[in-house]
């Protein structure tokens, strides 16, 4: 976790990192890709990177930061796991510009397809 300010009382707050920011690194999602099938050990993780495993250990924090990951010490190693309910929020608004730009793609091709054939018309 990081710490802000609340701007109004100018004393520290404990701030969460969102699933946005999760989600803004590619190697971070490449971690949640192979999370998503098992759970597995940060060593494991670190094998699939050609990253330090310092950097990939970063990466895995920031995630469980953001919620996505969760980190269980069993003995000497440290298992990782995805919390894909945290995951939703992102999924919701991306749908939403999913939607926005399927209909933009269909009237374009829609376009297309009426000058397609006008030019087909003119032209015979």
């Amino acid at each position: 976790m990081y710490l802000c300010k609340d701007l109004l009382t100018n004393m520290p707050v404990e701030a969460r990192r969102d699933v946005f920011q999760g989600i803004a690194d590619p190697h971070r999602r490449q971690i949640i890709d192979l999370l998503s099938e098992e759970p597995m050990t940060l060593n494991a993780i670190a094998e699939r990177f050609d990253i330090s495993r310092p950097a990939v250990s970063q990466h895995i924090k920031y995630l469980a930061e953001c919620g996505i990951v969760t980190v269980e010490q069993r003995g000497r190693e440290r298992y990782c796991a995805i919390q894909p309910q945290n995951l939703v929020p992102a999924f919701l608004w991306l749908e939403k510009y999913h939607k926005q730009w399927e209909e933009r793609i269909n009237s374009f091709e829609t376009y297309i397809n009426k000058l397609t054939s006008k030019n087909k018309r003119t032209n015979e």
